[in-house]
């Protein structure tokens, strides 16, 4: 029996993809499809180079070529990724952006930032493009976590205009309003100055071409939060909370915030942060400080994705003052616990992408 592509891709419409419920070929995600005597050669194109899945789509794919073609054939596939997007070409601001990602809190406290940086640091790990913009305006800790402390961007024209380089470190493009101001000084600032100054990192910076722009927002629901809506076309949002109630009280807030009918950006998910305490030399033992379970069991509350439960370990605090997130060692069981939150929120993404209209520009009237 001679083996044809057209055998091999009537094979693969066996397998779905498990997020968007549609076969592989559909979906466009088997390309170069080669057959050589008994060897069959192909690529399977993800939705994201962090996609948590991929090994379970590739096993099926061997899988049903065995079954449905030859079970003697050898198979090799290669991975490739495409980050989906389903921002508009015609869009001039962040142009070549294709996914905006929010991470907020309603309160203070609960990690939000350290959450920021690792997730970029585990999506950069898988290959992805990310940027970084630390718009916690009135308490900006991103260039401490990057060890950036004292560094300037440069600036270069562009169109006639001069744009923000941002910096590049552990493979992220970083911007923080840290980098323009004292660090000893406190930021005295209204409303006003502190949304201008949110628009000029937006507008006046080269970002170039991403996959993922994470902006860490600070906490709360108030101006920031209101100009980056009305600015940006955010993809989705991801919400950071510890499991003590005082802290899941202010996560409702913040969901509340984004479903509502004037902004109605989508919540990939949320994060619980400081799920439980482990001693360095107890890495078995579990001590749940904050209560337990308190952020999975809102996620199920609020029917959105539990992205990631991230322990309270003293490395995750000394990697952040030392300017080494810990989830440069992907390794370690925290910086696992980071690169499964990256995947996840990356797979989350891509289900949005596939399931929701582009997300439009906030027009608030009152």
């Amino acid at each position: 029996m001679s083996i044809t592509k057209e055998k091999i891709l009537d094979a693969l419409r066996h397998v779905d993809d498990p997020d968007l419920h549609k076969d592989l070929v559909t979906l466009n995600m088997i390309q170069n499809v080669k057959i050589e005597d008994k060897k069959v050669t192909f690529d399977l194109v993800l939705t994201t180079p962090a996609c948590p899945l991929k090994s379970v789509m590739k096993n099926d794919c061997l899988a049903a070529i065995h079954k449905y073609v030859d079970d003697s054939l050898e198979i090799e596939i290669k991975y490739e990724s495409v980050v989906s997007t389903r921002r508009k070409e015609t869009e001039l601001l962040l142009k070549g952006v294709k996914n905006i990602i929010a991470v907020a809190s309603g309160k203070g406290g609960v990690g939000k930032s350290t959450v920021s940086a690792n997730l970029a640091v585990a999506l950069a790990k898988t290959g992805a493009k990310v940027g970084l913009l630390d718009a916690d305006i009135y308490g900006p800790s991103v260039p401490l976590m990057f060890d950036l402390e004292g560094q300037h961007p440069d600036g270069k024209e562009v169109d006639g205009k001069t744009k923000i380089i941002p910096i590049e470190k552990y493979g992220i493009k970083v911007l923080s309003i840290g980098f323009f101001v004292d660090p000893s000084q406190a930021l005295i600032w209204r409303g006003a100055m502190a949304t201008n100054a949110l628009n000029q990192l937006i507008n006046d910076t080269e970002w170039g071409d991403l996959d993922y722009f994470i902006i860490d927002l600070p906490p709360g629901t108030g101006d920031i939060h209101l100009t980056m809506v009305q600015t940006l076309p955010v993809t989705g949002a991801v919400i950071v909370t510890t499991p003590q109630e005082v802290a899941l009280a202010d996560a409702r807030k913040a969901f509340s915030m984004f479903k509502t009918k004037d902004i109605n950006v989508p919540v990939l998910g949320l994060v619980e942060n400081m799920s439980w305490f482990t001693p360095a030399e107890l890495p078995e033992n579990k001590y749940y400080i904050f209560g337990k379970d308190g952020g999975k069991n809102l996620a199920d509350e609020s029917g959105t994705a539990l992205l990631g439960q991230i322990p309270l370990v003293q490395s995750i605090r000394e990697s952040g003052d030392n300017g080494n997130p810990v989830a440069l060692d992907e390794n370690s069981p925290v910086g696992k616990a980071f690169m499964e939150l990256a995947q996840n929120t990356a797979q989350q993404v891509a289900i949005r992408n596939a399931n929701l209209e582009p997300t439009k520009i906030v027009q608030i009237t009152t």
